[in-house]
């Protein structure tokens, strides 16, 4: 795997951002809902956009392996030895999607050596594409204009923490009881999404605490995440890891709970909330 061309990284944006905009389209004209497992659901959808997105990477980059959501013969690539793995996400908040809501987005991220190095984020609603990588820096577009250096907005001391819907409503009451200082809120919708609110400095921290995301929930923004700056961890402390101890070999979940935010917010406040959390699972046992 060579260097990053930038004319190719913008190109990559190019092809997430039509993805998203016929993902807009299509949501206007209809699709069909089913559901793949217990609250667990997939549309027309998102299985045409990773067919869509699945043709071009390929084509795009043949000596590269390629996972997504939507194909699960697909995952079993994750674990052979290509210099360099896309990771596709076509609708990450699908249930945003279904519900009309905004806070849906088209994913890809690229991983190499079990190390997230690019990530590519398009919210269609607001018409932002958002991506940046080790090796190139970080970047913005809105509407398909030129894209821009998107600078960071270090706000280390915020204090708010997002939650998920579901995390909300496990743990919110226990985290604001015992700290206070701080502003727990509650998001639905994308994994991305919520990361990069920490990075345009929304909140301080966010928090993903119920070990049901994916390698394609993660890679892009992970990737995004850390060329900005931010730790992203788990309870514990240790960096997320993308290995056979850390993740489910056959569908690619994630053991470890999930920390992003700006390193001083996370080491004031991770012992306490490693706490609450262990007190409250114990406590549900």
């Amino acid at each position: 795997m060579g260097r990053w061309d930038l004319a190719e990284i913008h190109r990559v944006g190019d092809r997430v951002r039509t993805c998203g905009i016929e993902a807009k389209r299509l949501a206007k004209a209809g699709f069909e809902v089913y559901e793949k497992a217990a609250n667990d659901y997939v549309t027309d959808v998102d299985r045409a956009l990773d067919a869509y997105l699945s043709q071009i990477f390929t084509e795009t980059f043949p000596d590269d392996g390629l996972i997504t959501e939507e194909n699960s013969a697909s995952r079993s690539n994750f674990w052979k030895p290509y210099p360099r793995l896309w990771c596709i996400d076509p609708l990450d908040g699908t249930q945003d999607f279904i519900n009309g809501d905004p806070g849906y987005a088209v994913m890809v991220g690229a991983i190499a050596q079990r190390e997230p190095i690019a990530g590519w984020i398009y919210a269609p609603e607001t018409e932002m594409l958002y991506y940046g990588g080790r090796e190139f820096g970080l970047w913005q577009s809105q509407s398909g204009a030129e894209p821009k250096i998107l600078q960071p907005q270090n706000l280390q001391y915020k204090p708010s923490v997002i939650l998920g819907y579901k995390d909300f409503h496990r743990y919110g009451a226990a985290f604001q009881a015992a700290i206070p200082e701080l502003h727990f809120e509650q998001r639905a919708g994308s994994f991305g999404l919520k990361a990069l609110e920490i990075l345009q400095g929304t909140a301080g921290l966010y928090l993903y605490l119920n070990q049901r995301v994916k390698v394609w929930d993660t890679v892009a923004p992970l990737a995004i995440a850390q060329t900005a700056g931010l730790m992203c961890c788990d309870l514990n402390g240790q960096a997320l890891q993308y290995n056979r101890e850390s993740l489910d070999p056959e569908s690619l979940t994630h053991h470890q709970m999930i920390v992003i935010g700006w390193q001083p917010v996370v080491e004031t406040w991770l012992p306490t909330l490693r706490t609450i959390v262990e007190n409250s699972i114990a406590s549900a046992t």
